[in-house]
């Protein structure tokens, strides 16, 4: 039983953390309204004086390809969340519910592969530059199909499922490969959607790899596309930029906001084991 005085302090550093991590977007949001005047005023005030939002928004859709840079986006995230569940339920079912030699040593080098993807920049940029997929859409996937967080997350969510459930697949007749898409992936829904959420928020806001793997702006994805609307569209019309800013973090929110229950479910079930 939490005391109260420990809950209304637990309750208080939630309540500070969340407006902190909420002041840019709120920020964001609120210059995105604002005409050019009103930008750089000494005081703040969330509403303005003159809405300009229709204008900044107006702009941001016209005057940039914004609407290509969302649908590069979309393609990305989801060719890479499809061949990272192909690949990563697999290697994590094998992880968990298999026995073979060298499984703990392979488990070990997939929480190597947890290290941050700039790590491997240079020698991915080469190794493209190689196989001739530099600036097309194969570019910004190829380094991202395999997912060590996901055959990390994925495993330790299938360690909770019971194996009398793969013994009694096994026992009618289901393959090694018919358990795992017809028994364990639908039993760890809860893991996908919060692999899903991760994958996609990571991908549709990664801005170094596609800065160095892709040049041509049809091929831009949303964050590499507002650096170039910034430089060449809106230079110091921050309203527009902001704008479109808010358009490009918009369906996150709203798909964070629709999926949470079961992004909480598939986060803590997984750490049980």
């Amino acid at each position: 039983m939490v005391s109260p005085p420990t809950a209304i302090l637990r309750h208080a550093v939630l309540l500070v953390t969340g407006a902190l991590i909420l002041v840019p977007f709120v920020w964001m949001v609120s210059l995105s309204i604002k005409p050019p005047g009103e930008i750089f005023r000494a005081s703040f005030s969330f509403w303005p004086t003159q809405f300009y939002g229709v204008e900044n928004y107006t702009k941001a859709l016209t005057e940039a390809p914004l609407p290509g840079y969302m649908g590069n986006g979309l393609i990305v995230c989801a060719l890479i969340l499809a061949l990272q569940i192909l690949v990563c339920a697999p290697c994590a079912y094998a992880l968990a519910k298999l026995r073979f030699p060298g499984c703990n040593l392979l488990f070990a080098l997939v929480l190597i592969g947890l290290l941050p993807p700039q790590v491997l920049s240079l020698p991915l940029f080469i190794l493209g530059y190689q196989i001739a997929i530099l600036n097309t859409y194969a570019a910004p996937i190829f380094p991202y199909v395999v997912s060590p967080f996901g055959i990390f997350l994925f495993r330790q969510f299938f360690k909770t499922i019971p194996d009398d459930v793969v013994h009694a697949a096994r026992l009618d007749s289901l393959s090694q490969s018919a358990i795992v898409w017809k028994i364990m992936l639908p039993m760890a829904l809860p893991a996908v959607i919060a692999f899903s959420i991760f994958s996609v928020v990571g991908h549709w806001n990664d801005l170094f790899w596609p800065l160095i793997a892709v040049r041509d702006q049809s091929l831009m994805p949303p964050p590499l596309g507002i650096v170039a609307f910034k430089y060449t569209e809106a230079g110091n019309d921050y309203g527009p930029l902001m704008a479109a800013s808010t358009l490009v973090v918009l369906p996150l929110v709203v798909a964070f906001l629709a999926a949470q229950k079961w992004f909480v479910e598939g986060m803590t079930r997984g750490g049980v084991k």
